[in-house]
């Protein structure tokens, strides 16, 4: 038992102080914790806000995040907190709370009212709940380290990190069966398995992210490789201009095809000078975050965003975890959507920064607005944790 390893910092707290019989540390770190109440999924989906005890004998198991066995069809979590157990206890109930029940840390609580008491006391005093947000959290066994998956599970750090979760949990449950399906529902309509494949595979191949933004940013790739330096943004501008009215001029030119000869109408000329005059104003938008980019860190001196692909790539890695914790998906269909968000990052960028600046600039794209407020804080605090901290997956693992 000495040699042990707890899968995460939470367990190893409880292991520890069951180790010393300090029982009030004991209850102050479950209080700090998600506990984790095992339910039927058929009962839950036909209930979702109706929680039940299935008791084993005289115990009513719960796990902590690190415990979690890998995720089954059948039986699925809800996310609670001790109030809500000492809240829910009722005399009808097992005397027993079975805390991680077969491992070196765990504990069998008796349920009596003074009990009850002393773990809603315990939670009163609690400055924390569940696993903080914007910190790197890690599961030390159950979790790859290192190799292709924990890469393409690193891919998704950004998301891990900011919601508050271990970035290397393949076997995912999140925050629950019923609040992943919320998540889901609310942030991407998906409801069902087919809306979620057709998510995940848009994703993966970064199809998703807005066609214009990668094609402003590509037109700068060909310049930056055709003139071996910077770009500056006049002739970048330019050059798209030049880009899209060809592409209309081409548009409009006869077309063979196994029907014969097809006259093709030319676009308007208002709808090709508007769509260039959209264009212009992205390249400026690009420019001005790749100058706060450098400011803040985010870019070298003299570095630009390759491409904006990395956003849809970074989400394809938590969504395939999302659709496992909803059991939409299972173990392997997610650990091989990993492995290519893993793959698509590496064959588009040259460096786990240069990466994490293209998922960022899209994320700015699409969600800030130029406010330089909340979403570009949080991304840039994110971004910093990634490359700095010892123990981000960034810093241990190679990019490829």
């Amino acid at each position: 038992m000495g040699t042990w390893i707890a899968p995460s910092a939470i367990e190893r707290e409880l292991y520890e102080a069951k180790a010393s019989g300090e029982w009030g540390r004991y209850l102050d770190v479950l209080a700090r914790s998600e506990l984790f109440l095992p339910q039927s999924r058929s009962q839950i989906d036909a209930e979702p806000a109706q929680a039940r005890f299935h008791p084993v004998g005289h115990t009513l198991p719960v796990y902590t995040r690190g415990m979690l066995p890998v995720p089954t069809a059948e039986t699925v979590f809800v996310r609670q907190s001790l109030a809500w157990f000492a809240n829910a206890w009722d005399h009808r109930d097992p005397p027993y709370l079975a805390v991680n029940p077969g491992s070196p840390a765990e504990a069998y609580l008796t349920t009596g009212p003074a009990d009850l008491a002393r773990w809603r006391a315990h939670w009163d005093a609690a400055t924390t709940w569940g696993l903080a947000p914007g910190a790197v959290h890690a599961l030390h066994t159950g979790g790859p380290l290192h190799g292709p998956v924990a890469r393409g599970l690193a891919v998704g750090a950004h998301l891990a990190v900011s919601n508050g979760e271990f970035w290397n949990a393949l076997a995912y449950h999140g925050s629950g069966y019923t609040r992943e399906r919320e998540r889901l529902r609310k942030s991407w309509g998906i409801t069902t398995r087919e809306e979620w494949l057709d998510v995940l595979h848009r994703m993966l191949n970064a199809e998703i992210v807005s066609p214009v933004w990668e094609f402003v940013l590509r037109i700068r790739r060909i310049l930056a490789s055709d003139f071996a330096g910077p770009v500056d943004v006049e002739h970048w501008r330019h050059a798209a201009e030049a880009s899209l009215r060809r592409n209309a001029e081409r548009a409009a030119e006869p077309q063979l095809t196994p029907d014969g000869v097809t006259v093709a109408q030319p676009r308007p000329t208002a709808e090709v000078e508007g769509e260039i005059a959209g264009v212009q104003r992205l390249i400026g938008r690009i420019a001005r975050y790749e100058q706060r980019f450098r400011a803040d860190g985010l870019l070298p001196e003299g570095g630009y965003v390759r491409s904006v692909e990395g956003w849809d790539i970074g989400r394809a890695s938590q969504m395939a975890r999302w659709g496992l914790g909803t059991r939409y998906g299972t173990l392997e269909e997610a650990e091989r959507a990993v492995l290519r968000a893993g793959e698509a990052a590496a064959d588009t960028y040259r460096s786990w920064a240069e990466f994490s600046a293209g998922y960022l600039l899209g994320r700015c794209l699409h969600f800030d607005e130029e406010e330089f407020g909340e979403w570009y804080a949080s991304s840039l605090a994110t971004h910093l944790t990634l490359t700095t901290e010892p123990s981000s997956p960034w810093l241990n693992i190679p990019w490829s």
